[in-house]
């Protein structure tokens, strides 16, 4: 079955347009529970969101489809999605859905489901709940309805999990630390967190209005961040995105650290103390050539998937390994949580940093970078990367790099456009590849068009 709704994450698009729209909300609540419904207990939905406004647009609808189909429900409001994927499994709850579209910006809005273990569901139920949008059955009787209710102590119990993860016995008294909350899920309990800790404390994207969640703040805009650690003379930076999944860093002179880096430091912190899984780092496609010759070197295996942390989880539970993200930030440690969590892939940063007693500089440069160039094509139609002239110059490329660096050609999961992407020791090889392998795509779309208006 071809699916229309749920993408690599979730469901996503504009607010009050479809597939976010209140109807649509309304209708896949009350599909989920026509497919995960299971027992003869009271099935309880834990609903969390980010501080977009159309947060209130959605939660309700949701909730009144779990309602409909006679399963309780237990709001938390603005929450990271770590914490709800954590909550739905320590309340034995029966699904979580975190109410975020990520690090995009307040217009769009989105929808993720989590099983009673805390991970995200599989294609196959996504497919069967999208299957199940058109059937009428199931509601429960008047007398059967579900309720709702909201849980004010969410906040503290994914606070305290938080701490947990933190080395029991050390501190962050004396570091100063500045956090960007990107105006999102975890500007409450993020801080709370850090002071909780010991540390000395800068906060910014701390204020959400509804509107400015990831605007120009967060992970994906770290400059404010980088600019306030220098400003503050603060030991490091560490900035999160709209629902706190991933987790960008800045060393005490604003050189930012990327979830390569991040995992770098961690797979070698964790291997040094004997809790690194034998699996290794599990990464996708887009980590850096560089960070796996780090790996290597350490005698680390580094596995990699395709785009998605979603396909890094399923990697690291078939493989073994407690450790894997992706570039972008969003960094799984098994061991804590069962999705990306950027607080906690901070608490191990700082950690880190101090118990070695050495600047942020220092632990958080494990590898230098190898030079890699992102280029996006956009497409109008068609098969471009089946055109024999893109295959031939996709090969080409990877006779040019051979070993000194690598190329990759995929196609966007969101949009029209195919990513070429490819890195090496020669950032002018480098661009003479990927412009090769664009020249060659822009020729086929050329093609496909004339065909297409013939």
């Amino acid at each position: 079955m071809t699916r229309k709704l749920f993408g690599t994450d979730g469901i996503r698009g504009t607010a009050n347009l479809e597939p976010m729209t209140p109807e649509t909300a309304l209708q896949v609540a009350m599909a989920t529970g026509r497919v995960l419904r299971r027992g003869l207990h009271r099935n309880l939905v834990v609903i969390g969101k980010d501080t977009r406004l159309s947060g209130y647009m959605i939660e309700p609808a949701l909730t009144a489809g779990f309602i409909a189909m006679g399963m309780d429900v237990d709001l938390v409001g603005p929450m990271p999605t770590p914490a709800i994927a954590m909550l739905t499994h320590s309340l034995r709850a029966d699904l979580g859905v975190m109410i975020s579209a990520s690090h995009n910006p307040f217009e769009d809005n989105g929808i993720k489901l989590f099983g009673p273990d805390g991970n995200k569901l599989s294609d196959e139920i996504e497919s069967a709940i999208e299957a199940a949008l058109d059937d009428g059955n199931g509601r429960a009787a008047a007398s059967g309805l579900g309720r709702a209710r909201r849980l004010d102590d969410a906040h503290g119990r994914y606070i305290e999990v938080a701490k947990s993860s933190f080395p029991k016995g050390l501190r962050l008294d004396g570091v100063k630390i500045v956090i960007d909350c990107a105006n999102g899920a975890a500007y409450k309990v993020a801080p709370a967190v850090l002071w909780e800790l010991g540390a000395e404390i800068y906060q910014i994207g701390v204020s959400p209005d509804g509107f400015n969640i990831n605007d120009r703040c967060g992970a994906t805009h770290p400059d404010a961040m980088r600019e306030e650690v220098v400003r503050r003379g603060a030991h490091i930076g560490l900035a999160l995105d709209g629902d706190a999944d991933r987790l960008i860093v800045a060393d005490e002179q604003g050189r930012i650290l990327d979830g390569d880096q991040i995992m770098a430091l961690i797979a070698l912190e964790w291997r040094a103390a004997g809790r690194l899984a034998p699996a290794g780092v599990v990464s996708t496609v887009m980590s850096n050539l560089g960070f796996e010759r780090c790996l290597a070197s350490h005698d680390i295996r580094l596995t990699r998937t395709a785009v998605g942390d979603r396909y890094v989880v399923e990697e690291m539970r078939r493989g073994g390994a407690n450790l894997g993200g992706e570039q972008s930030g969003h960094i799984i440690m098994s061991d804590y949580a069962t999705t990306g969590d950027g607080l906690i892939s901070a608490l191990q940063v700082l950690a880190a940093l101090v118990q070695r007693g050495e600047p942020a500089s220092r632990i958080g440069n494990q590898f230098t970078a190898v030079p890699q160039l992102l280029r996006n094509v956009r497409y109008t139609g068609g098969a471009p990367l089946d055109a024999a002239g893109v295959r031939a110059a996709i090969k080409a490329a990877e006779g040019r790099l051979a070993k000194s660096g690598r190329v990759l050609v995929r196609p966007s999961g969101t949009e029209p456009l195919i990513r070429i992407m490819a890195e090496g020791d020669d950032m002018a090889l480098i661009e003479e590849v990927v412009g090769s392998i664009e020249v060659a795509l822009r020729k086929a779309n050329g093609a496909t068009r004339g065909k297409a208006a013939g």
